[in-house]
């Protein structure tokens, strides 16, 4: 009975996908040596109105706008039988289609040449895809299955990789527009690696110079990290077709980045051909993983339907991207990738820049994160002040998930981060249930108690206070203090060009180069008496200085030479290293912490 009911069921599915009306798209690569692709989508069973086409101005994993439409030419539509049909453009992204018969076959030429999280690149290299900066896609129709067809270059021996469902040859299958939206494809001669966990797969597919040894140890890196990984939350997700796959492509035209997918993440580096693969962006892989569960399954609400015609904004990414980037470094040490006192001694490059930072008087990681339509890949011409404005929440949540576990080690009942994420996974990331910061908040305090979740977001989250890292790091054995005790700064970095003085920045708040009134469009010529031009580093001439003594800059300002008296500051650098005298119980903290 089980086994008629299975087939009657299996058959009911088979004649609802077909009975479905498929959009279908081409992509040929002939012109690939001048960075073109060519491209055809055909809509059929159309409504009797405009055909509204459309390229995305987002992209999956990317927060601020792109203007994918500049990149496409060449444009034409045709009908069932082949006539042309009238185009014409309302907007920068959009192409209208009408006197159609129902069916309209949409053609275009993209142009790509940038390949990283976001873009796309068509050379004798590869065609490295990201769907929004590639494929046009029509409105009112996103509910449809999509069948993509590749017209691979086999003169040049590529195959594809990706997280599409495959159906026969190099045509793949999507459920709906938002997951081929979400699925880069990398087509390339690369190297393949495979591996079970579970009764799932996970795939690599590398783009770039090695030699088969060298794939072989990096993989094994990358099953450590996913390995590592699975125990932080439990279990593997259910993949949505069984396997996940890593596109790697680390080639010299290639631009560094990472950026996430349900089923996938494409990793790239411009690593030189003659460069050894060794570790080549493998934080990067440990990052774009923990994604897997945190933001691809535990989702903000606010980035649930994601939208790709507008900026997504979200105050939730001092979690999503924040608490992944702590999980980045801590698991390369579980997995042994890094040493403890590699990891360890790392902790001091977060925690100085969030510590010392004056943008914490202005926002906090919620309000950080709001910032990510501004500073992710975004681009602007005119001047910005984020130095003193913005920390990123990568970094900034990073520190605070730092925060959380060890004050989480601290209670009683033997509680950590670890247990919490698995509680995030079990109440939202499973069910698909998206969250705020008031769920986050809610179920820290189911784990840890409501007062201990309350106090930590009231000061931590909704408001910018800083955790006691000197008290916290302690018990596990490590020691938080300052880096360079005694020795003067000015604050602000000057880079010295042709025996002047100018400011690699704005001037930092607070800094005593920014209460002398100096400003980046300055040109230093003396400090200090010594003139810019008989030295090589500012630093060079400081270190004859204690903090609080007063020095004089000499600059010019529209060829108006000023001086100012500055008084000088310690440096606020910290560092993080082992305590060789840590206690048994400290010790035993850490080993828990980093094991």
């Amino acid at each position: 009975m089980r086994i008629i009911l299975f087939t009657l069921t299996l058959s009911l599915l088979t004649l609802s996908l077909t009975a479905q009306t498929t959009t279908k798209y081409e992509i040929s690569f002939e012109n690939a040596v001048h960075h073109e692709a060519e491209i055809s989508v055909t809509y059929t069973n159309l409504d009797d109105k405009v055909l509204e086409v459309r390229m995305s101005r987002t992209s999956p994993g990317r927060y601020a706008l792109h203007e994918f439409a500049k990149n496409v030419y060449g444009v034409k539509a045709t009908d069932g039988e082949g006539n042309e049909l009238e185009v014409t453009r309302p907007n920068t992204h959009q192409w209208n289609v009408s006197g159609h018969d129902g069916t309209v076959k949409f053609e275009y030429t993209l142009f790509a040449n940038r390949g990283d999280g976001t873009y796309s690149q068509v050379d004798e290299t590869h065609a490295h895809l990201n769907m929004p900066a590639t494929f046009a896609w029509a409105r009112d129709y996103e509910h449809r299955p999509i069948e993509i067809t590749f017209n691979v270059r086999e003169d040049l021996n590529w195959k594809v990789a990706t997280q599409l469902k495959p159906l026969d040859g190099n045509t793949f299958y999507a459920p709906d527009l938002y997951y081929f939206l979400d699925s880069p494809v990398e087509i390339a001669d690369f190297f393949e690696r495979s591996e079970k966990v579970g009764d799932q797969t996970i795939n690599m597919a590398l783009h770039t110079s090695a030699t088969d040894d060298e794939v072989d140890e990096y993989f094994e890196k990358v099953m450590a990290i996913v390995n590592a990984q699975v125990e932080v939350f439990g279990e593997l997700p259910e993949l949505d077709y069984g396997e996940y796959v890593f596109l790697n492509c680390f080639m010299p035209n290639a631009s560094g980045d990472g950026m996430e997918h349900r089923n996938s993440t494409i990793v790239t580096n411009s690593k030189p051909l003659d460069e050894p693969l060794a570790e080549t962006s493998i934080g990067t892989i440990s990052h774009e993983f923990v994604h897997t569960w945190n933001v691809e399954r535990i989702r903000p609400a606010s980035l649930e339907p994601f939208n790709f015609e507008e900026a997504n904004m979200s105050g939730e990414l001092w979690f999503a991207e924040g608490f992944t980037s702590y999980y980045t470094g801590l698991i390369l040490a579980r997995a042994g990738v890094r040493t403890e006192q590699e990891y360890i001694e790392g902790l001091a490059g977060g925690l100085n820049y969030v510590f010392n930072h004056p943008g914490r008087q202005f926002f906090s990681p919620v309000e950080m994160s709001y910032q990510a339509p501004f500073v992710d890949a975004a681009t602007s011409v005119d001047p910005q002040n984020k130095e003193n404005t913005f920390i990123s929440y990568y970094s900034y949540g990073s520190v605070l998930g730092l925060a959380l576990d060890l004050s989480l080690r601290n209670l009683d009942g033997d509680k950590n981060l670890d247990d919490f994420m698995k509680l995030m996974w079990q109440e939202f990331g499973k069910p698909e249930v998206p969250y705020t910061n008031r769920d986050i908040e809610t179920t820290l305090g189911e784990y840890a108690g409501k007062e201990f979740a309350s106090d930590f977001f009231n000061k931590y989250i909704y408001d910018s206070q800083m955790p006691d890292y000197v008290t916290l790091l302690a018990s596990v054995g490590v020691n938080f203090g300052k880096a360079n005790p005694g020795k003067a700064v000015l604050g602000t970095n000057i880079r010295i060009e042709d025996g002047v003085g100018v400011l690699r920045s704005n001037a930092i708040k607070g800094s005593p180069i920014y209460e002398a009134g100096i400003e980046s469009t300055d040109e230093i010529i003396s400090v200090a008496g010594t003139k810019l031009s008989s030295i090589s580093e500012v630093e060079d001439i400081l270190r004859d200085y204690e903090p609080g003594e007063e020095i004089e800059i000499t600059f010019h300002r529209w060829n108006e030479e000023k001086t100012v008296r500055v008084t000088l500051a310690e440096d606020p650098s910290f560092k993080t290293d082992m305590n060789s005298g840590a206690d048994d119980a400290q010790r035993e903290k850490r080993s828990a912490w980093l094991n």
